[in-house]
């Protein structure tokens, strides 16, 4: 036991002096340390500005599934990629507002869905004032409610809105505020193209979203589902739909799929010509894309790592070349060969450790860049710890793999040669 204690506290011993001796020589030798671990530094900055992308990316992916509910459907027409629709223009794919007639009574797992049209932008006008490019979706009383976008003045719109086809709307904030209208605008008349609508509510503004949620900067204007093919007559239609809780979302883009098949006269055999996603879909293809991203740039760094190895091989057997006589000293003292190895591939290693850290910290500065640069949506991005022990082990693996070789030849070196080294 008492064998056992000397040979731990002799390892730490020995390390402790190890580390010691590596700063100082990397400190007396500032420029060669910089210039041997820059290849380390650029391959760990790096991947560290890349994972912390990502992590603020899916950061921002999770804030918006739970802003818009992790049990959200999304079901749109898409042209297959095999059978005799795979090349089909998109009006023979479209989605026919009949096609969902009785969803809910055949999907018993979904809890309420939503027809919605995109009618393009328009010119909307009040009096003498006008703004271009105004989005304008026709969509069902349910839609909101799956959005969950409350009316912050006024009333959403309703069953007899749809039922009756009235000319009704819906307006955000930013129009009400460009057209100069009154803060309490419900009752006025707008035109949408040459159309007169009333505004019927106000509602809240869209909150940045990752998922669809079109541009920011641009003025939107909801109508009635039905009313919306007034304005023109082959519109193209999604639809929104929300499960009964999160747990049978997977039952309900099964039970939605079976009967979009059946509405839309799909053989068996044929392949879907339609879309079912929920959120949790997409965050599972985007968590792939992610592990593609960064097995991608991982193996581009490796090119850098790969580098900054061989720099750092070729400094260590310099440092060999330099120190020969005083390896030779100690081992005429008694040194052991284990002991000049542990020494020397110690460091490397710690030579490794240093570029790696000096790598994290401009991978901070290139992450807090990334973060400021606006309209990325990225301004989530952070370094996780488990990047940071990774960098650091790449670092220290390196260290071990490119150390070796010098290592060995310093501990194999003949006392007496050494001795005599000039």
């Amino acid at each position: 036991m008492r064998f056992i204690m000397r040979a731990i506290i002799g390892f730490f011993r020995l390390f402790y002096q190890s580390v010691f001796l590596s700063l100082s020589q990397i400190w007396a030798n500032k420029t060669r340390s910089i210039l041997t671990t820059i290849g380390i530094v650029i391959g760990v900055a790096s991947v560290t500005a890349v994972i912390a992308a990502l992590s603020g990316l899916k950061a921002k992916i999770l804030t918006q599934v739970e802003t818009l509910g992790s049990n959200t459907i999304f079901i749109q027409p898409k042209r297959p990629d095999t059978g005799p629709l795979q090349h089909a223009p998109w009006w023979s794919i479209r989605f026919l507002p009949e096609q969902f007639d009785g969803m809910l009574e055949h999907c018993p797992s979904v809890k309420r869905f939503g027809r919605q049209t995109w009618a393009g932008s328009q010119t909307v006008s009040f009096r003498e004032k006008s703004v271009e490019n105004v989005s304008i979706r026709g969509i069902e009383p349910d839609c909101h409610k799956i959005e969950s976008r409350p009316v912050m003045l006024g009333r959403p719109l309703s069953v007899i809105d749809e039922m009756q086809v009235r000319q009704v709307c819906l307006i955000d904030p930013k129009l009400r505020n460009d057209l100069r209208l009154d803060r309490d605008c419900i009752g006025q008349p707008i035109l949408i193209g040459h159309n007169t609508f009333y505004i019927i509510g106000v509602l809240e503004p869209r909150p940045e979203s990752l998922f669809g949620g079109g541009d920011q900067e641009r003025s939107e204007i909801f109508i009635p589902f039905k009313t919306s093919f007034k304005l023109q007559r082959y519109l193209y239609i999604g639809v929104l739909a929300e499960s009964k809780s999160a747990e049978v979302s997977e039952d309900a883009r099964a039970e939605i799929s079976f009967f979009l098949r059946r509405t839309r006269n799909i053989k068996p055999g044929e392949p879907d010509n339609f879309e079912v996603m929920s959120l949790q879909n997409l965050l599972d293809m985007f968590n792939k894309m992610a592990l593609i991203v960064t097995m991608v740039a991982s193996g581009i760094v490796g090119i850098s790592l790969l580098v900054g190895g061989v720099g750092i091989m070729n400094i260590m057997l310099v440092t060999v070349s330099e120190r020969t006589r005083e390896i030779g000293l100690r081992k005429a003292v008694g040194a052991k060969k284990s002991a000049i190895l542990t020494q020397f591939l110690i460091e490397s290693v710690v030579l490794c450790f240093v570029g790696g850290l000096v790598g994290i910290g401009f991978g901070q500065l290139l992450t807090t860049g990334i973060a400021n640069i606006p309209k990325v949506e990225l301004d989530m991005a952070y370094i996780p710890l488990w990047a940071i022990g990774i960098s650091f082990g790449f670092s220290g693996a390196v260290g071990i793999f490119f150390g070796m070789f010098p290592a060995i030849k310093a501990a194999r070196l003949d006392p007496i040669e050494a001795l005599r080294h000039e």
